[in-house]
């Protein structure tokens, strides 16, 4: 319960789903957790509150990944109320699925600024601080870069980048004892699937019927393996991407 006493996490965009899952996860997991978020300063709240009412240590930042200057007063804001940041799990995310056809330049930008250019940027943030003794960031990538859904172009590509990227910082980062890998969740439940209507369409009905375990994904299920690979425990493992889908591929 305290593999990660002493540590402090930045969790990127944790207001609610996944985010929210491997925040709380990491936070029953003894480490103090800032709970990034872009624009839902409720749903920040209510995680932080879920955090503290459990004996945890959390706080609320906004701050948007893609800009240069969040992210920096985010790292700034993590050291002067807990220390130090060696646990970061880049969780920001932008999804948009559509035919390849209609992909505008708006698009483009805005899913390739916080997908991948939001990770580039927080693990150089990490990798700038010069007082840590070895780290771990978790990048969270999507089981799209093994199916290639349709209509998901843009988005697995992005995803694909975070991929290549972990496995190259891992190699870069290494001798400095910091570890970077990632996991790739399946289809899952969360506020941002609710609201796209693939919860309880014949959708989610195929893709539970390709899921040997036989389910959709939940939060809950992600926030274990997170911090697993944020503790001691996964001190060998570093520049993986581990699939956490149920079976699915």
């Amino acid at each position: 319960m305290n593999s990660l006493a002493d540590r402090t996490a930045i969790v990127t965009g944790a207001s609610k789903g996944i985010g929210a899952g491997i925040a709380t996860a990491l936070a029953a997991a003894g480490a103090a957790v800032v709970v990034n978020y872009r624009s839902d300063q409720l749903g920040a709240d209510r995680v932080v509150r879920g955090i503290t009412a459990a004996g945890g240590r959390a706080l609320a930042v906004q701050g948007d990944v893609a800009d240069a200057a969040d992210v920096r007063m985010l790292f700034d804001t993590a050291r002067t109320e807990f220390g130090p940041v060696d646990i970061l799990v880049n969780n920001a995310g932008v999804v948009t699925f559509a035919p390849l056809t209609a992909i505008s330049a708006d698009d483009f930008h805005r899913m390739i600024g916080t997908n991948f250019w939001g990770t580039v940027q927080t693990t150089q943030a990490l990798a700038a601080q010069d007082d840590i003794d070895g780290a771990a960031i978790v990048n969270v990538s999507t089981a799209g870069t093994l199916q290639f859904p349709a209509f998901g172009s843009l988005y697995v590509a992005t995803k694909s980048a975070v991929e290549a990227f972990t496995i190259i910082a891992a190699k870069e980062l290494g001798p400095r004892g910091i570890r970077v890998n990632g996991i790739a969740p399946g289809p899952s439940d969360t506020e941002g699937t609710r609201s796209s209507g693939f919860v309880g369409s014949d959708l989610e009905s195929a893709s539970v019927a390709a899921t040997p375990l036989g389910r959709t994904g939940t939060p809950e299920d992600y926030g274990p393996l997170v911090a697993f690979l944020a503790s001691d425990d996964a001190r060998w493992i570093t520049g993986d991407i581990i699939l956490a889908s149920g079976g699915q591929r």
